[in-house]
């Protein structure tokens, strides 16, 4: 596999954002960590050394949620309408537009993740969020309520900014999660650091420097570079920051919770892992089956917390289903994500692809059958080719635990809709699946009994700017889209006056 120069492969304007130097957004400055630490960016196809960015700490976290603390409390942001807010928003959302190639390269070289893939989800995502949620900054209401207490009583409620929240990114979708994240938060009227992973701190950088292009006051958002067991923790455990939003391994999201709550009470937000159930039943349009679950677990190389990493169909139409997929898998052109041809591009670091060989070693000891892939590739990238396991067992550690790459482990099953249910609900995650059918009462019926936050019919890994998505079980707490991401950063409050 050739990987050419990734230099030769970006753009003016990526190349000259990538020679800047990479500092921390406090406030109205870019500044250097007080410690003067900083930490290596590398190009996940070649192995090499990208960027150095600055490594903060909790004397950072410090000084940036007390940046935020002012212009959440007495600064512009606090005296806006909600109106304007929007505004601020949507002049954010125009002017990622207007640099989206640049951030398609910036994020794929980051990543290593396809730049068609930034091209056509992460920019335009990221856009339809702040729009979505500029409209409903000046729609945030509360409401009268008839009340029983003998006398006469005006009785309502009021929504209110919840206050400063820090915003900690995965390394999978660093831009689109970071403006997931942030978008209602800033509608509530809240202010926010975002603390992107170590892995792939760079459009969040970027997003930093176009916040300021867009005029957002000093202090409503901030960027701190880190690692996540220092400035990371710091936040989390921060007497002075009100909520936290965290999207990560559930493992770690444990810690946050743990952290946050122990400290202050602060509210919290999670998004987790996944172990996502595909169903294909005997009905199922084989034309769009086939090629959805493939896409559902191989986009992204199935770095996805939502990927439909375990697939169970009829035994009837096992067979012809598996072997398309892994001929689907055989046929992905593996590259440097900035190569426009690339379809499979490499997992994000060293310690990625140690752990999802870890399991391709594991299956094999356990006795699957690997019908596509399962090996690495690439010299010094981090490469798998795309893999699809078969004679795959409930007790296996590929079948159980979230591998985070592109392997599929597929299951048959012989009975109806129930047993359908009890395999995918046989998991303690809960955050996506799909059911493939063509029959609408087996689709309903199915759909109420898998406990998932968010269950797909015919198709697979559906985001939305107005489609809550979140999890049951350990997937986490909270909803990240729609109206119900506004009321998380958000106080209720109720008002009684006698009248």
């Amino acid at each position: 596999m050739h990987i050419p120069d990734p230099k030769a492969l970006l753009g003016s304007a990526a190349a000259a954002f990538l020679a800047q130097p990479h500092k921390l957004l406090i406030g109205k400055d870019w500044v250097e960590s007080r410690s003067g630490e900083t930490l290596d960016v590398v190009d996940p196809a070649t192995g090499k050394l990208i960027a150095q960015v600055q490594s903060a700490d909790a004397a950072d976290a410090d000084l940036a949620v007390a940046a935020a603390r002012v212009a959440f409390e007495s600064g512009p942001w606090s005296l806006m309408t909600a109106a304007e807010r929007g505004k601020y928003l949507w002049r954010l959302a125009d002017i990622l537009s207007s640099h989206a190639e640049e951030l398609a390269q910036i994020e794929s070289l980051d990543t290593g993740r396809p730049v068609f893939e930034c091209q056509i989800v992460d920019v335009p995502g990221s856009v339809n969020m702040l729009q979505y949620m500029a409209g409903w900054a000046g729609k945030i209401n509360g409401e009268t309520m008839n009340v029983s207490m003998p006398g006469d009583f005006h009785t309502y409620t009021i929504r209110e900014p919840i206050g400063v929240v820090a915003i900690i990114v995965p390394w999978n979708y660093p831009l689109e999660l970071a403006v997931w994240r942030m978008a209602p938060a800033l509608a509530a009227g809240c202010t926010v650091i975002l603390k992107p992973a170590e892995q792939t701190p760079l459009s969040t950088i970027r997003l930093g420097q176009l916040v300021q292009e867009a005029g957002f006051p000093p202090g409503v958002i901030n960027v701190l570079t880190g690692y996540g067991e220092s400035v990371g923790a710091a936040l989390s455990a921060h007497m002075d920051v009100d909520a936290i939003s965290f999207t990560g391994s559930t493992a770690t999201g444990k810690l946050v919770a743990q952290a946050a709550v122990a400290s202050n009470l602060k509210r919290v937000f999670l998004e987790l892992g996944g172990k996502s159930p595909a169903i294909v039943l005997e009905d199922a349009d084989l034309d769009i089956a086939i090629p959805g679950v493939a896409g559902g677990i191989f986009f992204s190389a199935g770095q996805v917390c939502t990927a439909s990493s375990r697939l169970f169909v009829h035994e009837k139409i096992f067979d012809k289903v598996v072997s398309g997929i892994a001929n689907i898998a055989r046929g992905l052109k593996l590259g440097h994500g900035l190569d426009p041809q690339t379809r499979l591009g490499p997992l994000v670091s060293s310690e990625q692809l140690t752990r999802v060989r870890g399991y391709l070693e594991q299956g094999r000891a356990d006795g699957v059958e690997m019908l596509a892939g399962g090996n690495h590739v690439g010299g010094d990238g981090y490469f798998v080719e795309a893999t699809v396991m078969a004679n795959v067992s409930a007790s296996m550690s590929v079948y159980r635990e979230e591998i985070f790459g592109p392997v599929l482990c597929a299951m048959p099953f012989s009975g109806d809709i129930e047993e359908a249910a009890r395999l995918a609900n046989d998991t303690i995650y809960g955050l996506h699946a799909s059911i493939w059918t063509q029959n609408l009462r087996n689709a309903h019926l199915l759909a109420r009994r898998v406990k998932s936050g968010n269950v797909c019919i015919n198709t697979h890994n559906f985001f939305d700017p107005a489609f809550p998505m979140g999890g049951y079980k350990q997937s986490g707490w909270g909803r990240a889209a729609g109206f119900a991401a506004i009321e998380h950063y958000t106080e209720m409050k109720g008002v009684v006056a006698r009248l």
